[in-house]
């Protein structure tokens, strides 16, 4: 890449000259971590399982292949090209939700995975950024025209998504979207009143989540009672990755000296925090937060001063999903909320979601790309 000069006009060329280059080496650096990461929490995951020690380590390192292939093919589109990719991984997200409900396994008390070819896939991790990029297309149209039911629309979408979620059910993911798209909906200029509406609402979604579910009831009581629980449950597994920081200290027992990793059968997904704790301190979880918080703020720096009604409500959109997925994990990890299965973007092992990451990511690279269609105001709508 660094051989790429200005002057090149080839398409590697030209892109390389109009990412966020440091945005880039944020998130390869993520993906680094999470390989290096893998190899010291997966060998023990996988000898329970009587796998061969390096099973994980092995599957992780082949899906960064296609998980590179999109992360870069989707940073290279033009802005109708990303609308028109996302309407598609929605429709396509759509039907495999509905598939889930049909064909899923259910773990856990919910039915989130589809399996075929021997590759099993969390279709809501793909439907997500989708939905975040349009709900900011459908906001943006109505205000470039008025007559436009942009808002309605944009409901529609969202509403689609959120039953079918709660079909399932994964209260989490419900969460999350919900979050994200009425933050969209702030920043196109909804009236704080109708937001504080939508709150109100949303809390007693989870109260009544509460009340219906019985694993969301499961958790919750887990979390406000933690002698409850036996070492099947993710109480057990908090408790552990408390242990865990606390052997861990400042600066870590050494890497392949840690002990979490052989009680965590989630120790190289869910809980891969814990491990990095234990084996490398706080000195590596800081510098992991530390470029979590770069990468958000590095996005929105980039569209600070971008005039694409469209451009700043899809970063934003897919920046807080990113950020709020990796602080979601952090935080169950240290027991400051109830267990979530949400993985820490990049770091966990997990080929579905690294692909879904990196298809939002993608975007997020395309839509900040430095282009000639930011001073034409029509290049920004249509399809």
């Amino acid at each position: 890449m660094s051989r790429f000069s200005r002057t090149d006009t080839s398409i590697l060329g030209h892109w390389w000259w109009t990412i966020d280059r440091w945005f880039l080496a944020a998130l390869m650096v993520l993906v680094g971590l999470g390989l290096f990461l893998t190899m010291a929490a997966s060998p023990s995951v996988a000898e329970h399982l009587k796998l061969d020690s390096f099973y994980f380590v092995k599957r992780h390192a082949i899906f960064l292949i296609p998980v590179m292939g999109i992360l870069i093919g989707v940073s290279l589109l033009s802005l109708k090209d990303i609308r028109r990719l996302a309407l598609l991984v929605y429709l396509f997200g759509l039907v495999a939700l509905l598939a889930t409900l049909f064909m899923g396994v259910e773990i856990k008390g919910a039915r989130r995975w589809v399996s075929f070819a021997g590759f099993s896939l969390q279709p809501s991790e793909f439907i997500k950024p989708s939905l975040a990029v349009l709900v900011a297309w459908m906001l943006s149209e109505k205000k470039h025209d008025e007559t436009f039911p942009g808002q309605l629309a944009a409901l529609l979408l969202y509403g689609l998504v959120i039953g079918l979620l709660l079909l399932q059910p994964d209260m989490g993911m419900v969460i999350l979207t919900t979050g994200v798209t009425f933050s969209q909906f702030f920043l196109a200029g909804l009236p704080l009143i109708w937001i504080m509406g939508a709150t109100l609402t949303g809390i007693l979604g989870l109260v009544g989540a509460y009340f219906t579910f019985s694993h969301v009831q499961g958790r919750v009581d887990r979390f406000l009672d933690p002698g409850s629980g036996d070492k099947f449950t993710d109480r057990y597994q908090v408790t552990q990755s408390l242990e865990a920081f606390l052997n861990g200290g400042f600066w870590g027992r050494g890497p392949g000296e840690g002990t979490v990793k052989t009680h965590l059968p989630d120790a190289h997904a869910d809980f891969i925090f814990a491990v990095a704790g234990e084996e490398f301190g706080f000195v590596l979880c800081a510098f992991i937060i530390l470029l979590f918080g770069f990468v958000v703020l590095r996005a929105l720096y980039r569209i600070f001063s971008e005039e694409s009604l469209f451009v700043v409500l899809s970063v934003s959109g897919l920046i807080l999903q990113f950020g709020l997925q990796a602080l979601i994990n952090m935080a169950s990890t240290v027991n400051l909320i109830p267990t979530k299965g949400m993985t820490l973007p990049f770091v966990s092992y997990g080929g579905s979601s690294m692909m879904a990451l990196a298809f939002a990511m993608g975007m997020v690279m395309a839509l900040t790309r430095k282009r000639l269609e930011r001073v034409d105001a029509g290049a920004a709508h249509g399809f």
